[in-house]
């Protein structure tokens, strides 16, 4: 049975190295204490254990000096700063702009003479015309008063427009804009209605790549010219469609556009097809009378020229001319006569 348990032979408290463990580190840790404290008094100007009033005052002195120097090289050391990768600092001295920094460990002076602001200026940024897209659901709801804009020709589109933008300029992002996403909505919804207001509906639908460029250009100018920093990286236009009510009529009108192209193109085709074809037998038939012509030509000279010679001949010996001509057109005329025997007759 062990010492200490209260049944045993020894009695209630009768271990043996337990009187002598226990007085030891009661010893030790006051007298820990003690040193601590006196220690501490005489830092801060106290009475110590044997220390007279002239070395009180002097030990006092120096620890104020020691919590004076290390309050201060605290201080120093708050001004150290970490501006990560892709990342400006804009430093404000008393709130203006004193420099910018770029990644890496930096410092400043300490606050409050200066204080340091990170921009980041890798990020992209999107900001979304006529809708608002759900992160959580992959959903998408609805903006009416800024998908539903006027063109040119009086008509009414459902568009949507996402713009995608980054920090250009870290300090003119910091000093010169309240609400970076309030501003570049407001001056994005803004280029997107006058550029769709200068265009007629049918070429907001055929000429995407115009429009969004044409959005770009004048949004970045409409920035520019705020000097808020912001740098348009692109310009997409998600949707562009006719309203709701609308898009009925809209379709049977889009189903005409195209019917009409398709029997253009079938015109086209067919014209494609028999103008080759009418060219080549006008041609043909204009070779065929130049060589008929030609034919015609020569058979004539050859006639003329044979009367001729004939012509002659007979003012020199008539008869025999007249015999010879004679004979000439029986055997013209007979031979292109058939002979018929009469039946029964071998």
């Amino acid at each position: 049975m062990a010492w200490s348990e209260p049944g045993s032979p020894g009695g209630k408290n009768k271990d043996p190295w337990g009187s002598r463990r226990r007085s030891a580190s009661t010893g030790d840790l006051s007298q820990l204490i003690a040193n601590l404290r006196d220690k501490l008094s005489g830092l801060f100007g106290g009475r110590g254990g044997g220390g007279g009033n002239g070395g009180g005052a002097a030990a006092g002195g120096i620890g104020a000096g020691l919590i004076a120097v290390v309050a201060v090289v605290l201080w120093l050391l708050s001004g150290f700063y970490i501006v990560n990768q892709g990342e400006r600092g804009v430093v404000l001295r008393f709130g203006q702009k004193a420099y910018i920094t770029e990644a890496g460990l930096r410092w400043r002076l300490p606050f409050p003479i200066e204080r340091v602001e990170k921009v980041n200026v890798d990020k992209v940024s999107t900001i979304e015309i006529g809708y608002r897209s759900n992160p959580r659901t992959s959903g998408r709801s609805k903006e009416p008063k800024e998908a539903l804009m006027l063109t040119e020709d009086e008509n009414i589109i459902d568009i949507e427009f996402a713009i995608q933008y980054r920090v250009g300029n870290a300090a003119d992002y910091v000093f010169n804009v309240r609400d970076p996403d309030n501003t570049i909505g407001q001056a994005t919804e803004s280029a997107v209605r006058e550029v769709i207001g200068r265009s007629k509906l049918d070429y907001v639908f055929e000429n995407r790549k115009d429009v969004e460029q044409n959005v770009r250009a004048l949004l970045q100018t409409i920035l520019d010219s705020y000097k808020v920093g912001i740098q348009i990286a692109a310009v997409e236009m998600q949707r562009a469609q006719p309203p709701e009510e609308v898009k009925a009529a809209f379709d049977d009108a889009v189903r005409a556009r195209e019917d009409r192209e398709r029997l253009k193109n079938e015109a086209e085709a067919y014209v494609n097809d028999i103008l080759p074809r009418a060219r080549g037998g006008a041609a043909r038939i204009v070779q065929e009378a130049e060589g008929y012509k030609a034919s015609t030509i020569a058979r004539a000279e050859g006639d003329a020229q044979r009367f001729t010679r004939i012509a002659n001949e007979y003012v020199k010996v008539p008869a025999v001319t007249r015999e010879r001509l004679y004979i000439e057109t029986m055997e013209q005329v007979l031979s292109n006569t058939t002979t018929h025997r009469p039946k029964g007759r071998q």
